[in-house]
């Protein structure tokens, strides 16, 4: 059984973004996964990178926030080690994962080509493509996807537990690790 992690990294416990995760949750869930979700304003990081060590797969979701992602999952990630220059650690190592990434309008899709490129360039992590950019016309209402954005979600959810299963079963992908 696969175990997908839910990260969120807006300022404030639940909202879009975490409506959005919780969708992808769903679809992996759906096909067999274990599945559980934590946000970055509630939860600490060394707990969540805990809990990264222990998933096969990681859901990384954030707001948009100076055309970007928040800077809670930049404290994260730059907090995470990459078992490089004498860090002990490599917990993203050998995982899969999925971006997701929300925002008011559609003109900061370009974010979740920010977050792609730190995940699979910087950690060597096998990402999901493409990623996920919901805006308000996603929702129903602020805890609810509106029907065509909840069956992508699930879509994506399964594909990354398809996904983090081919990765764990790869000797090949689970030794890839950052080049620099």
């Amino acid at each position: 059984m696969v175990n997908v992690l839910g990260v969120v990294g807006g300022p404030e416990p639940g909202g879009r973004t975490a409506t959005a995760v919780a969708g992808v949750l769903a679809g992996a869930a759906k096909g067999g996964a274990t599945t559980s979700l934590l946000e970055l304003s509630e939860a600490g990081v060394e707990a969540v990178v805990a809990a990264i060590e222990a998933a096969d797969a990681v859901v990384f979701g954030s707001p948009v926030f100076r055309a970007t992602y928040s800077a809670l999952l930049k404290d994260l990630l730059e907090r995470t080690e990459r078992g490089k220059w004498g860090e002990k650690t490599a917990p993203l190592q050998g995982k899969a994962a999925a971006t997701v990434i929300t925002g008011a309008s559609g003109h900061h899709f370009h974010a979740v080509s920010d977050l792609r490129d730190v995940l699979a360039g910087f950690f060597a992590v096998q990402v999901l493509s493409p990623g996920l950019y919901f805006d308000h016309g996603n929702y129903v209402d602020r805890n609810t996807l509106n029907e065509d954005s909840a069956a992508l979600a699930a879509a994506h959810g399964a594909a990354l537990a398809d996904l983090a299963t081919a990765v764990r079963a790869s000797g090949a992908l689970q030794a890839i690790t950052p080049q620099i």
